[in-house]
């Protein structure tokens, strides 16, 4: 029985092989399932790695989801379509083809093992709050808005490209 819609974001990021086209692909299959709908993407943003600095840049965009799929549900298909492209978890903050996060869940806190909603780390990463800015420079987390959060962390190096925002549709 599928569950209300819910409004999720989600970040979408890699470094290696063709990260557009591995992004794209993601988004692709997300919205091809039966219970997401793929309702906003953000543009692509060349960003500097984060964690691990002897990589290549990396591509980032995040989405906004509209699903019947429970909180644990989509990460499943999210860590399935991640392994569909040959994502390989060999590293943390490491090089990846693509990396699907689940960043807010309607305004769900959820603590479970593998899974936390809101992501643990976003605050801190403007590889993740410039995309999600672009989508929902206004929407609230933590009392405060996305904008002003990226206001807030240190953005350097971090490039919005000229992709627009249907760039995923391939």
């Amino acid at each position: 029985m599928p569950g209300r819609d819910s409004r999720v974001f989600v970040s979408l990021g890699g470094n290696l092989g063709d990260p557009a086209q591995s992004m794209g692909a993601a988004l692709r299959a997300l919205d091809a399932h039966s219970q997401v709908r793929v309702t906003a993407v953000s543009s692509l943003h060349r960003t500097p790695p984060w964690g691990k600095t002897d990589q290549p840049d990396f591509l980032n965009s995040a989405a906004e989801l509209h699903t019947t799929l429970r909180p644990r549900e989509l990460l499943e298909l999210c860590l399935q379509t991640e392994h569909s492209l040959k994502r390989v978890r060999e590293e943390r903050w490491g090089p990846r083809l693509i990396d699907i996060d689940i960043l807010l869940y309607d305004d769900r806190v959820i603590n479970e093992t593998g899974l936390e909603v809101p992501h643990p780390r976003m605050l801190q990463r403007a590889f993740v709050l410039a995309p999600l800015s672009e989508l929902a420079p206004t929407l609230e987390i933590d009392g405060q808005s996305v904008g002003k959060l990226l206001a807030g962390v240190d953005a350097a190096g971090i490039e919005r490209l000229n992709s627009g925002r249907q760039w995923w549709r391939g």
